[in-house]
């Protein structure tokens, strides 16, 4: 295939998801949540949404358009370890490889094997040619380059395995919200969607947020009720309740309104259900804290993107195509194998 067809391919891809019956779709998230309780109808909905956003013709050929592709060089087989945090975590990854001209050899997650199979048989079945280029394996021995995706600790595991040969391992990230205190109800709501969807799993999930004044937040609280229900699915639940019941056994400092407690915290990372914050002086102040961290941040949210590099709120579950993880360029490195 040439760049062109494979193009093509995705592109089809993006309808099929888009005219998806609604049938079709409940029958395929049913196996998806019975797999993993946390990948809810709603989440798997979203997941293939973000999806469908990235695979729109034009931002497909204008991404690619900067990247020059050996398909006379034949292709390369690329091991990819893929995490399981939130549904089909490991499409771009996938979609890198396969555009690129190589073959992914993917090791998927035990938390995530149903979407990210049921993507590659469409696409198959979209273009048959596609089959001998991508192949689902346990073990991932032998390979021209690798992609690895982990936790700090298994990053050390992947850089002792796989660092003799081309690749990206990529560690834990987190996201950020930014406050400047002229935020209204709408903007909170928004900013809820960054900290609730797929229950706060992602590395693009806002853990953590900066305010100048702390006096926010009982109206940031009391704004987004509307998303109370996430503090209905069992296992948020039984964070909430364990959170809570750890800060009030040690007396820690905290508001409640539920279903989310907010802590302040030099950390970045909260656990399921908190969300953590700390004040800033100013935006000198504020650029300090957060360049310290920068390895860390996946994305940034403000108020219609106020802060530099940063997204609106409610858009950091919408990465662009070019969004790399880590800000690794992805397929820069796949070219150049």
């Amino acid at each position: 295939m040439v760049l062109k067809e494979r193009i093509e391919a995705f592109v089809k891809l993006k309808e099929r998801i888009v005219n998806l019956q609604e049938t079709e779709f409940m029958h395929l998230a049913s196996k998806i949540e019975n797999s993993n309780n946390w990948f809810t109808p709603n989440e798997t909905k979203k997941a293939l949404d973000g999806i469908g956003y990235m695979l729109e013709e034009e931002k497909l050929r204008n991404w690619l358009s900067k990247y020059f592709f050996q398909d006379q060089a034949g292709p390369k087989n690329v091991g990819v370890l893929m995490a399981g945090n939130i549904p089909a975590v490991g499409f771009h990854d996938f979609m890198c490889v396969l555009l690129s001209g190589h073959r992914v050899h993917a090791k998927l997650s035990s938390s995530d094997g149903v979407l990210i199979r049921w993507l590659a048989g469409e696409l198959v079945g979209i273009e048959p040619r596609f089959s001998e280029n991508i192949i689902f394996e346990e073990m991932l021995k032998g390979k021209d380059a690798y992609i690895a995706t982990g936790s700090d600790n298994s990053a050390r595991y992947f850089e002792y395995y796989f660092g003799k040969y081309p690749c990206i391992i990529r560690k834990n990230r987190t996201s950020i919200g930014v406050l400047n205190g002229m935020e209204s109800d709408h903007d909170y709501k928004s900013l809820a969607e960054d900290i609730f969807t797929y229950f706060g799993l992602g590395c693009r999930n806002v853990s953590k947020i900066y305010l100048k004044n702390r006096d926010q937040l009982p109206a940031f609280m009391d704004a987004i009720q509307s998303y109370s229900e996430v503090g209905n699915h069992h296992k948020y639940r039984n964070n909430y309740d364990y959170n809570k019941s750890i800060y009030l056994i040690n007396q820690v400092d905290h508001l409640d309104n539920g279903f989310l407690l907010v802590k302040e915290s030099e950390e970045l990372v909260s656990p399921i259900s908190v969300l953590f914050y700390e004040i800033y002086n100013d935006f000198a102040d504020l650029t300090e804290k957060i360049t310290g961290k920068a390895d860390s941040i996946q994305c940034m949210v403000s108020k219609e993107a106020w802060f530099p590099n940063s997204l609106p709120f409610g858009k950091a579950q919408y990465p662009e195509v070019n969004d790399y993880a880590d800000q690794v360029d992805t397929l820069a490195f796949l070219t150049s194998l």
